[in-house]
């Protein structure tokens, strides 16, 4: 399934929501057709985006969003709230460019949360652009533009996680305590960033390749516990 746009947006004042139900033994692939373009808008004020997400036991979700562009002016807060049930899988893309071209960023506060079975499992939140002090923002981006990082959780990784490390360019792959795997990326422009992701996800095992798009797998109407293939989804 493909999220498309009518326009760019959201603009300052504005307030979306969109909440996301993956029943026990169903699969969703949901990605976007366009990256989001954060304005000010005419009358300037804080923008806001809630997203709601809950998988459960035996369901996968794979979200791929393409990048948030934080334009000049722009002053925007981006929640992301997931609960996951113990035996569900997930994949999480999320990008963020800091400006277009030749121009300083806005502001964006990024929160994220995920829970499993009831608890913690992921939680970060960032402060960037315009309005905050060189320093922090130095910290978190190292003078780069552009931040990535991508979410899998697969409760096949209860009793060990694939190994971590690090990635060619400003990249790593780590563990989480639990059944996940987060792997981070900076870089000058998206398409750098986009390429340390995939790097990563290819350490993950085939059921999370990228190339062409991610194997993942449902149950069949006989079993639930078996899985299948399903190819050539983005």
């Amino acid at each position: 399934m493909s999220l498309a746009a009518g326009a760019a947006g959201p603009l300052g004042g504005d307030e979306y929501s969109f909440d996301v139900h993956v029943g026990s033994g169903s699969t969703l692939v949901l990605n976007e057709v366009s990256a989001t373009l954060l304005l000010p808008g005419a009358h300037g004020g804080r923008s806001r985006m809630r997203i709601t997400i809950r998988v459960e036991d035996q369901a996968t979700m794979i979200w791929l969003p393409e990048p948030i562009i934080a334009a000049r002016g722009c002053d925007h807060v981006h929640e992301v709230n997931v609960d996951l049930e113990a035996g569900a899988r997930f994949l999480m893309r999320e990008e963020v460019l800091l400006g277009r071209l030749r121009e300083p960023p806005g502001r964006i506060s990024q929160r994220t949360t995920v829970r499993r079975a009831g608890r913690p499992l992921y939680v970060q939140h960032l402060d960037l652009g315009e309005g905050l002090a060189e320093s922090r923002e130095g910290t978190v981006a190292g003078g780069r533009r552009c931040l990535g990082n991508v979410l899998v959780v697969d409760p096949d990784w209860t009793k060990g996680a694939p190994p971590g490390g690090l990635l060619d360019g400003a990249g790593a792959v780590s563990a989480l305590s639990g059944p996940a795997m987060l792997i981070t990326a900076i870089a000058d422009d998206t398409r750098a960033v986009r390429r340390m992701l995939d790097a990563g996800l290819e350490t993950l095992g085939e059921r999370w390749s990228p190339s062409p798009a991610p194997n993942i797998t449902r149950a069949s109407a006989s079993d639930p516990r078996t899985p299948e293939k399903m190819e050539n989804m983005t």
